[in-house]
């Protein structure tokens, strides 16, 4: 993650425009390594976020609620003693380092004003926030650190407080340009981006790429194969970064795949078509949606792991069936020839006498009429032979028939799978693990159990989605919803969607007996194909049809179910489409 120090002190500049001056009213801490501090002031309610753990240390405001636990650590209940009432004096930051120290205007027991500082290092595994007395000393800290776990800098009740020890590197707002260019270009044998970093303070590996790549067109380019004219460029950027930093920056969540993997106060474009950047307009909200959905993704994929092994493990008995199934199947093709057996050895009977190991007759099936050998069983009559030949004909018609059924059940079973891996992906709260885990029961895959005592949790409704033209569309959170939704909730004229060949969830637009313009049925189809197998997709297909030509096969799988007269349309699935007509 790029929280750096550079991205920091543009933080610093957010967090002093929107809090400083502004007192806690209150402090909960969520989890061990997590502060939230309610801070209030004059037509102002924020809530800001602390967070010292290693994968994802970092201070911003919070938007989202964040469950307590019943009763308070005895960390929180001393900052609540400590800082409730406290007003936000200021904010420190030496350099570009990767500590913030906020001052509190506060009260002792005796009522003398004192001031109290929070300090909070964003520094990896080492992240901590540290609560530090008018004196300097440490009251307390999230992690304790002693003698055992470091002997350079301990952090324990008591102990004088000091900052990290300093890089030797060069703070970018204080230094010249060209001087600091210089000293880049001495590091020879080193990458570029390294380079940068060696020198420079205050910037992660996704900012010193970014820098390279701007200025010479690569990533990995080493500083002693650099041009003249790159390396004016470079002067150029790093112009352009000193002056960002003294603006406000540009905070941009980059996503790979659906999934948010970096930030940055820059636009990137290192990675390309590689990677969605989405800019913000405040770091707050970019870092409480990156780390939101991020954490969203990792719990949701804990929580459904077993599903997940469940349905890959059916997944792969039904195909490794669907597999012997077919072989058998194709044995069945020659079963013609064992009916044809059967007339030419009863065309030959006069020629044919028991005991014969092999028959060879004219094949009257043949245009030229050519004779065939046919073998027989000595042990039997020519006429029971004829007889077998024939109950081997019947049995591979029927076996043909039967294993036909079987494969193109096993291959609905292989659909309906991937349909519900697919509603699992995109699974974004438990109430929604626990409804396709009662489908999952439904359809035999998971062992009923004995439902819980008490009143069971209402369903939850389709997503509610409202085109620019005003129409609603609605889409299924599961299978069976989907079912609830195209074949019981749903009107004759009202206009359904699919993605076509592509596992999705049902999309219906609510026509109430209007015909919704080419925008509407556009944008449901853009939602369609986003909550579907082929969110990350380019182009998707998506049909369209009337619900009055939706229909259910007798004995179909849920969310199963078949069409005609339809349409189909193409577009793009549409992340920020779906977020703005979310519930308009």
């Amino acid at each position: 993650m790029a929280l750096d120090g550079a991205m920091l002190y543009l933080i610093k500049k957010e967090l002093e425009d929107g809090i400083l001056g502004a007192k806690v009213d209150k402090v909960f801490q969520p989890s061990r390594e997590m502060l939230i501090l309610a801070m209030r002031g004059k037509n102002m309610n924020r809530r800001l976020l602390i967070s010292a753990s290693a994968n994802s240390a970092r201070i911003h405001f919070t938007q989202h609620a964040v469950e307590n636990p019943a009763q308070p650590p005895m960390l929180c209940m001393l900052l609540r003693k400590r800082l409730c009432g406290a007003r936000l004096a200021s904010i420190e930051q030496a350099g570009l380092e990767r500590v913030l120290r906020l001052k509190f205007d506060a009260h002792n027991e005796l009522g003398d004003e004192i001031t109290l500082t929070l300090a909070v290092e964003i520094m990896g595994r080492h992240s901590n926030i540290i609560l530090i007395d008018e004196r300097g000393l440490v009251i307390d800290s999230v992690k304790r650190i002693d003698s055992d776990l470091s002997s350079m800098r301990m952090i324990l009740p008591g102990i004088k407080y000091e900052l990290p020890p300093a890089q030797d590197k060069i703070n970018i707002l204080a230094t010249d340009i060209s001087d600091m260019a210089e000293k880049i270009l001495v590091c020879k044998g080193y990458k570029l981006d390294k380079a940068l970093m060696n020198v420079i303070q205050g910037i992660s590996p996704v900012i010193a790429r970014e820098i390279a790549f701007r200025a010479t067109g690569f990533t990995d380019i080493q500083v002693e194969a650099m041009t003249d004219s790159q390396f004016d460029k470079l002067k150029y950027i790093l112009e352009r970064l000193k002056q960002l930093l003294n603006g406000n920056g540009n905070p941009n969540l980059i996503s790979v795949n659906g999934n948010p993997s970096d930030f940055t106060f820059v636009y990137p474009q290192q990675y390309g078509a590689s990677a969605i950047s989405s800019s913000y307009n405040d770091f707050s909200s970019m870092l409480d949606d990156f780390y939101f959905r991020r954490d969203l993704n990792e719990r949701m994929k804990a929580k459904s792991q077993d599903l997940l092994k469940l349905l890959a493990n059916s997944s792969a008995r039904i195909a490794k069936k669907l597999d012997i199934q077919k072989a058998e199947l194709k044995k069945c093709t020659d079963r013609e020839q064992y009916r044809k057996n059967g007339d030419l050895i009863n065309a030959n009977l006069h020629m044919l006498k028991k005991g014969d190991i092999l028959a060879e007759v004219v094949d009257y099936y043949s245009e030229d009429c050519s004779s065939v050998k046919i073998r027989l069983d000595p042990l039997l009559t020519p006429a029971q032979n004829a007889q077998k030949y024939y109950k081997d004909y019947r049995k591979m018609q029927a076996a043909e028939q039967h294993l036909s059924e079987l494969i193109e059940q096993g291959k609905c079973e292989l659909e309906y799978i991937d349909s519900v891996l697919d509603m699992l992906s995109r699974a974004e709260s438990e109430r929604e693990l626990a409804e396709i885990r009662q489908e999952l029961t439904d359809e035999g895959f998971i062992k009923k159990r004995k439902a819980p005592a008490g009143k069971q949790p209402p369903k939850l409704p389709p997503l509610r989605f409202v085109s620019d033209d005003g129409f609603t569309i609605l889409v299924g959170r599961n299978n069976q919803q989907n079912d609830r939704l195209t074949l019981k909730e749903s009107k004759n004229y009202d206009i359904w969607l699919h993605t076509l060949n592509v596992p999705g969830s049902h999309t219906v637009i609510v026509c109430e007996g209007q015909q919704p313009p080419n925008r509407t049925i556009e944008q449901a189809a853009q939602i369609a194909a986003y909550h579907s197998g082929a969110r990350q997709s380019g182009l998707v297909a998506v049909d369209y049809t009337l619900i009055k030509y939706v229909s259910k096969p007798r004995g179909a799988k849920p969310g199963m179910v078949i069409y005609t007269h339809q349409n189909t349309i193409y577009v793009h699935p549409d992340e920020q489409l779906a977020e703005r007509l979310t519930g308009q």
